[in-house]
C-alpha cells in the first residue's frame, strides 16, 4: 500500500507519514464509516459567529480552535463522579488534608474548589502566572481558544491568583484542563489536575524556630539557583522544608509505607526554586507532580505582599493509572459498567487493580489524504482524527517523510 501510493503521487510532496492503531468492536465499525462534514468537526472562527458553553456566549474569532469531541468532554466532570477512579483519587487526597492539616479552630486548613469554570481568560491562564508572552506554551497548536481572550484552562494554576486575591491562603483546586496533544494510551487532550497553595506570615513560618523572632522573610538580593531574590535565605529553606515534608507524606498516604522518592530540580515560570517529586513504583521511577516556592512577584500582586508560600500540581489521571493499574487513559471517559463498577468501594482507601474488558487485538489501516500548504499542525490532525474515530483510534505515530523538491501542494500518507 506504501509504495502504490508513493507511486501515485510521484509529482507530488509527502509530508507527513503516521501511524494509528485502532480497535475494531463488532458495531464499532459504524463509529468510524460514516464522515462528517468538515465544518462538524470544529467550532470555526467566522467573524460574528459564537459558541454556547456552560451557559454563556463567546464570540469566535480567528483564534477559535475548539473540536465538537472537546465541546463534548466540557461539564463532564469526572472527578466530582461518586466512586469514578478519578473522583477516589481526589477523595483520598482532600480526606488528607482534612486529617493533617486543621485551622485554629478545628475546621480544615485547606479549602476546596473542584466545580470552578474550565472557562478562564487568557490572562488567568499566562499573564497571571507570569508567563511571558513569547511564551511557547501560549501557542493557538497546544491550546483550546474560544477565541484571543478566552479559553478553556491549561492547568488549574488559572485560578491561582484569584483564590490569593480573595484572601485565601491555603486552598486545593481540582478541575477538568484542556491541552491539546498527540494520540496514545497516555495522552489525552482532556485531563485532571489538583493543585494545592499555601502561604504562610512571618508568625506562622518562624513559630518553634529558635530566635524566630528575628528572622524575616523577605530582603533585596541577588536570584540564585537557591532562591528568589525577595527571600531570604531561611525564609526560603522552611518554605521548601514544608513543601516537601507535605508531598512526601501524601505520598505515603497514597502509596503506602516504605516509598523511595526523590526530588528533580525543574523549571515553572510560576514557581522558584521548582521541583518534579519522582516514585520508585514498582522498580521504576516515576514522576507524578511538579511544585515549588511561589513567586514572590505573583503573590505581591495578588495582594498578599507580607506573605510567602509554595504549590504544586499533580494529575489525577497519573494516578490513578499507576495506583490502580489502568492501561489507557481513555479507559476513563468510558461509561461501560463492567469498567465502571470495578471502582464502587465501600471504603476510598481501600486497594483495587483494573480488569481488562476485551481481549481483542488491535487493526491496524492505511489512508492517504491531502494537507493544506500552510497554516497546519500536528494537533489540528490529532483533533480530527478524535472527533472521526473518537477513542476507538488508539495511537498515531510518525513512522516516515517524503518531501518531492520541486512540486508544491503536500500529500500524507497514514497508516493506521
Amino acid at each position: 500500500m506504501v509504495c502504490s501510493a508513493l507511486r501515485r503521487v510521484a509529482r507530488m510532496r509527502v509530508y507527513l507519514v503516521r501511524k494509528a492503531s485502532s480497535v475494531s468492536r463488532g458495531h464499532q465499525h459504524q463509529a468510524l464509516g460514516s464522515r462528517p462534514a468538515v465544518s462538524e468537526f470544529t467550532v470555526g472562527g467566522a467573524p460574528g459567529g459564537l459558541v454556547e458553553l456552560l451557559g454563556k456566549s463567546y464570540p469566535l474569532d480567528d483564534y477559535s480552535n475548539l473540536s465538537r469531541k472537546v465541546l463534548s468532554r466540557v461539564g463532564r466532570n469526572l472527578h466530582n463522579k461518586q466512586h469514578h477512579p478519578l473522583w477516589l483519587i481526589k477523595e483520598r487526597v482532600k480526606e488528607h488534608f482534612y486529617k493533617q492539616y486543621v485551622g485554629r479552630f478545628g475546621t480544615p486548613l485547606f479549602s476546596v474548589y473542584d466545580d470552578l469554570s474550565p472557562v478562564v481568560t487568557t490572562w488567568q491562564n499566562f499573564d497571571s502566572l507570569l508567563i511571558p508572552a513569547d511564551h511557547p506554551s501560549r501557542k493557538k497548536g497546544d491550546n483550546y481558544y474560544l477565541n484571543r481572550t478566552h479559553m478553556l484552562r491549561a492547568h488549574t494554576s488559572a485560578h491561582q491568583w484569584d483564590l490569593l486575591h480573595a484572601g485565601l491562603d491555603a486552598f486545593l483546586v481540582v478541575g477538568d484542563v484542556y491541552r491539546r496533544d498527540q494520540i496514545d494510551s497516555q495522552h489525552y487532550p482532556v485531563f485532571h489536575q489538583l493543585e494545592a497553595v499555601r502561604l504562610f506570615s512571618k508568625h506562622e513560618l518562624f513559630a518553634g524556630i529558635k530566635d524566630g523572632e528575628s528572622l524575616q522573610l523577605f530582603e533585596q538580593s541577588s536570584r540564585s539557583t537557591h532562591k528568589q531574590e525577595t527571600h531570604t535565605m531561611e525564609a526560603m529553606k522552611l518554605v521548601e522544608f514544608n513543601l516537601k515534608q507535605t508531598l512526601t507524606r501524601l505520598v505515603t498516604h497514597l502509596f503506602g509505607d516504605g516509598l523511595d522518592i526523590r526530588w528533580v530540580d525543574c523549571y515553572f515560570p510560576f514557581t522558584h526554586p521548582s521541583f518534579e517529586l519522582e516514585i520508585n513504583f514498582h522498580g521504576e521511577w516515576l514522576e507524578v507532580l511538579g511544585c515549588g516556592v511561589m513567586e514572590q512577584q505573583l503573590v505581591n500582586s495578588a495582594g498578599a505582599q507580607d506573605k510567602i508560600g509554595w504549590a504544586f500540581g499533580l494529575g489525577l489521571e497519573r494516578l490513578a493509572m499507576i495506583l490502580y493499574d489502568i492501561p489507557d487513559i481513555r479507559l476513563f471517559w468510558s461509561e461501560d459498567e463492567r469498567f465502571l463498577k470495578q471502582f464502587c468501594l465501600s471504603d476510598i482507601n481501600q486497594k483495587v487493580k483494573f480488569q481488562p474488558l476485551s481481549k481483542y487485538p488491535a487493526v491496524i489501516n492505511d489512508i492517504s489524504f491531502w494537507l493544506p500548504s500552510e497554516n497546519y499542525t500536528e494537533n489540528d490532525f490529532y483533533d480530527l482524527v478524535r472527533t472521526i474515530g473518537g477513542d476507538l483510534v488508539e495511537k498515531v505515530d510518525l513512522i516516515d517523510k517524503f518531501e518531492h523538491p520541486k512540486v508544491q501542494p503536500w500529500w500524507c500518507l497514514l497508516h493506521f
